[in-house]
């Protein structure tokens, strides 16, 4: 055997140890600009692994929006966050071809930079149905979060919305108001830890807030976390990774 097939074979089993058929991934366009602003306008990408090849390719179901498939270009590249049984790894990779194998489409890629272990877990969204209620905050109020002093902001002329997925950055929810761009939320919600129902009282900047289509007062709202500490950013992932391994063990995907 060459010294390059031994290399190649050696990395083709390395990642079988990590990243296994029907590992769930989420992947985004690697983008030259780093700007705050540029990344929250990167579209992300849900799917599937669909095969681990001895050539250390990996085959990723090609992904969908509403009911049709997202033709990735070859030669694109992404950073993509496998969610794997040994936990999360990330990695960038290259779209090398577009195939159709059992009726499934599926997109060849190749690793550009080593499979290493995935420690941004706040900016995982886990899709959930949750009643909350929100409303704008004023400047004062916003300085109060700032200062660790929420529990002083009244909870007056609240609006219902319901959040439809969440992470440890953000949130996305559904409600029949609108919202500016980059005004300032409270955010008042339950969630469950440890079996138990906590309150969750937050602070969080609007990043979009649009009119649903075909859904007359409707919007959808993206709004990004302010003032969180490292306590509550951690009791919303061991939420989501909770209810995670619940789906799993029912056997939803």
């Amino acid at each position: 055997m060459s010294v390059l097939a031994k290399k190649i074979e050696q990395e083709a089993s390395m990642i079988e140890k990590f990243i296994s058929p029907g590992d769930k991934l989420e992947m985004k366009a690697i983008q030259e600009d780093n700007s705050t602003d540029a990344a929250e306008e990167v579209k992300l990408y849900k799917t599937t692994v669909y095969d681990v090849l001895d050539d250390g390719k990996i085959e990723i179901v090609m992904p969908m929006e509403k009911t049709k498939l997202v033709l990735l270009p070859t030669e694109s590249e992404y950073e993509v966050c496998f969610f794997s049984h040994g936990g999360m790894y990330n990695a960038n990779i290259r779209i090398v071809d577009r195939q159709k194998i059992n009726n499934t489409y599926v997109l060849v890629s190749e690793m550009i930079t080593n499979l290493h272990k995935f420690q941004r877990r706040e900016y995982y969204r886990f899709n959930c149905i949750v009643e909350m209620m929100t409303r704008e905050l004023n400047k004062a109020e916003s300085d109060a979060f700032g200062k660790k002093l929420g529990y002083l902001v009244a909870e007056n002329d609240m609006e219902r919305g319901v959040i439809v997925d969440i992470s440890g950055g953000g949130l996305r929810f559904v409600s029949r108001k609108s919202f500016t761009e980059g005004n300032v939320l409270y955010l008042r919600f339950r969630l469950s830890i440890n079996d138990q129902e906590k309150e969750f009282r937050l602070a969080a900047k609007v990043i979009s807030s649009k009119e649903i289509e075909k859904r007359q007062n409707e919007y959808e709202n993206r709004v990004k976390f302010l003032y969180m500490d490292n306590t509550t950013r951690e009791e919303i992932i061991k939420y989501i990774f909770d209810e995670e391994r619940k789906n799993r063990k029912n056997g939803k995907r």
